[in-house]
C-alpha cells in the first residue's frame, strides 16, 4: 500500500545524526493517513461476521467498535513500512541495520491529522578504498608434529570422557543452574535456568566466564559451591556490552547452581571400540588428518587477516566514538561465527566473545570500520553470495561440532544467525578475492610469529592508550588449541560437559542442560 501519490507526497527529512547514522522525520499527508484507514476498514466490512449478521453485511459502527484498534494497528504498520521504504529508495540511503525509534511504540493515527514519523538508521559512510593490487602478505608453513597429535588425543579422551556428579564443586568441575543479572538498583536484565559454569581451574589464575562475561577473580567470588547454594558475582559491564544502560556500570551477577559434574576422562580403549579402531595409530591417523585440514584453515585465516589489517589501516572513514548496542551485536555474532568455522570449541567460541565484549571502544570501532570497508568492496568487486554456498558453509561448521547440517541450520534460523553465515562467507571470499590479486611469500612459522610479534608490539605503541592489542589482526602462526579430529565422523567440538552429558543422556541417564 503506497503512502504518497504525486498529488501527496510525504514530506521527508534527511539529517545527519552522527558518523554512519542518519536521523529521518517522514510526514505522510493527512489525506493518505484517512485513505489507509478507510480502505483497511472497507476490507474488514467486506469480510467481518458477526452473529446475527450475515457475512459482508455487518454495520460498519459495529465493525468499528469491535475491530477499530486493531484496524489502526495495521493500518499505522503499513503506513510506516511503506513510507519508510519510500524514504530510503529516494534518497538513496545505504542501510545496513534496521531502524530504530523512541515514539513508534507510542504512536497513534489520528483522524484529520498527518502522520509524523521519526527514527534513526545506520547506513554505510563514505570512503575511498585502498589499492586492492599487489599488497605483500607472508603465508607460514606449519607442521603437524607427534606432539600435537599426543595433545589432541588427550584432549579427545576428555571430551569423550563421561560426567560424575559431584555434592560440591572443586577447580575445574562444571556447574549447571540459575543466574540473574541485577543492576546497581536491583533491576533483573537477565535470568535463566539452565546456564554452564566452569569453576576456573587453578591454571586460570583465578580468572573464569559466567553468562558470557569475563571475570578476573571469578574463583574468588564464586567458590566451591554446592547444588542450591547461592554465589554472587560483583563486576561491571564490558564497555561493548549488548545490554547498553550497564556499560562501565555496577552490575551483580547471582547464581545458584542445581547440580555438580566431574568429566571423568574415557580410556583409550573405550575410544577406539567408540570410533571402530583398531588401535591407537590409526586413531593417530585420523587425528593427524584432521590437525592437516586445521592447519589449512588456519594458513589462510592468517593471510585474510594480514588483508583485514591492511584494508583497516589505509582507509579513512568517520566513525563513532564507541559502537550501538545493534552495532556491538553484530561484532559479537561476527566474532563468534567466525570461530565457529575455524573449528573452536565451544566453550572456547564464548570465552572469545567475551573477551570481545570487554574490549575498549577503540577496539569495537575498529570491528566496525572493518565491517564497512569489506561491504563497500564486496560491492565493488561485484561478490555475492548463493544458498549452495550458505548450506555448504553449514555442514562445514556442523562437521566440525559433530551435529547434523539441518538441525544446525535450525538453531542458525531461531538465533537469527543465518544471516550472519551468508555474511561470513561474502566477507571470506572478498578477502580471498583480493588475496588472489597479493604477492605472497612463503616463511617458517617462527619467522612469522617473531615478525608478528614485532608488529604488534610496534602497534602497542602507536594505538591510543585503551585500545586492546586483542584487535590485532594477526594470529600466531600455529594449529588452533581447539582443533579436534574426527575420526569415523562422529565425535564433535561441542564443549566437554555438554559432550560427556550427551553420552549419558544416550543412556537414559542425564540431559544436558546447557543453553
Amino acid at each position: 500500500m503506497s503512502t504518497a501519490t504525486t498529488d501527496r507526497p510525504n514530506k521527508v527529512e534527511v539529517t545527519d545524526a552522527g558518523p554512519s547514522r542518519k536521523k529521518l522525520r517522514i510526514e505522510v499527508p493527512a489525506e493518505s493517513v484517512a485513505e489507509s484507514l478507510g480502505l483497511s476498514m472497507d476490507t474488514l466490512v467486506a469480510e467481518a461476521e458477526l452473529p446475527g449478521f450475515r457475512r459482508g453485511h455487518v454495520p460498519r459502527r459495529l465493525v468499528e467498535r469491535k475491530f477499530g484498534t486493531a484496524v489502526r494497528k495495521q493500518a499505522k504498520e503499513q503506513l510506516i513500512a511503506s513510507a519508510y521504504s519510500k524514504a530510503i529508495e529516494d534518497h538513496k540511503l545505504r542501510v545496513i541495520a534496521n531502524p530504530s525509534s523512541d515514539t513508534l511504540a507510542n504512536l497513534e493515527l489520528v483522524d484529520g491529522q498527518p502522520l509524523v514519523i521519526e527514527l534513526e538508521v545506520e547506513v554505510m559512510p563514505e570512503f575511498k578504498l585502498p589499492s586492492l593490487d599487489g599488497i605483500e602478505i607472508r603465508k607460514p608453513t606449519v607442521e603437524v608434529t607427534d606432539d600435537m597429535v599426543q595433545k589432541e588425543l588427550e584432549k579427545l579422551l576428555v571430551q569423550e570422557g563421561r560426567l560424575e556428579e559431584r555434592s560440591s564443586a572443586e577447580p575445574g568441575d562444571y556447574l549447571t543452574g540459575h543466574a540473574k543479572i541485577l543492576d546497581a538498583q536491583g533491576k533483573s536484565h537477565f535470568e535463566q535456568d539452565g546456564i554452564v559454569v566452569q569453576v576456573p581451574p587453578t591454571t586460570n589464575n583465578g580468572k573464569g566466564m559466567i553468562v558470557g562475561l569475563s571475570v578476573d577473580d571469578l574463583a574468588t567470588q564464586l567458590g566451591t559451591p554446592a547444588p542450591g547454594q547461592k554465589s554472587v558475582i560483583r563486576t561491571r559491564g564490558p564497555e561493548n556490552y549488548e545490554f547498553e544502560e550497564l556499560r562501565g556500570e555496577p552490575m551483580t551477577i547471582e547464581y545458584t547452581p542445581s547440580r555438580v559434574d566431574r568429566i571423568i576422562p574415557t580410556t583409550v580403549e573405550d575410544a577406539l571400540a567408540r570410533f571402530g579402531m583398531s588401535d591407537v595409530e590409526q586413531l593417530k591417523t585420523a587425528i593427524r588428518t584432521r590437525l592437516n585440514q586445521r592447519v589449512q584453515i588456519e594458513q589462510i585465516s592468517v593471510m585474510r587477516a594480514q588483508i583485514t589489517r591492511y584494508l583497516i589501516e589505509n582507509t579513512a572513514m568517520d566513525l563513532p566514538e564507541r559502537v550501538t548496542a545493534d552495532q556491538a551485536r553484530r561484532n559479537l555474532e561476527r566474532r563468534r561465527l567466525e570461530l565457529m568455522y575455524r573449528g573452536m570449541d565451544p566453550a572456547k567460541v564464548e570465552e572469545s566473545v567475551a573477551e570481545l565484549r570487554s574490549a575498549s571502544a577503540e577496539s569495537a570501532v575498529r570491528e566496525l570500520k572493518l565491517f564497512f570497508i569489506l561491504n563497500t568492496a564486496a560491492e565493488d568487486l561485484k561478490v555475492n553470495v548463493t544458498e549452495a554456498e550458505v548450506n555448504g558453509r553449514i555442514a562445514q561448521i556442523a562437521q566440525e561440532r559433530g551435529e547434523r547440517p539441518d538441525r544446525l541450520r535450525s538453531q542458525l534460523i531461531a538465533s537469527n544467525q543465518i544471516n550472519g553465515i551468508a555474511q561470513q562467507i561474502r566477507e571470506h571470499k572478498t578477502i580471498d578475492l583480493i588475496l588472489s590479486r597479493a604477492r605472497i611469500s612463503d616463511m617458517p612459522a617462527e619467522e612469522f610469529n617473531k615478525l608478528m610479534r614485532e608488529q604488534r608490539e610496534q602497534g602497542d605503541r602507536d594505538r591510543p592508550k585503551g585500545e586492546s592489542a586483542a584487535t590485532s589482526a594477526e594470529k600466531p602462526a600455529k594449529t588452533p588449541k581447539a582443533a579436534k579430529p574426527d575420526p569415523a565422523g562422529k565425535s564433535s567440538d561441542a564443549d566437554d560437559k555438554t559432550k560427556a552429558k550427551s553420552k549419558k543422556d544416550d543412556k537414559g541417564e542425564s540431559k544436558s542442560k546447557k543453553k
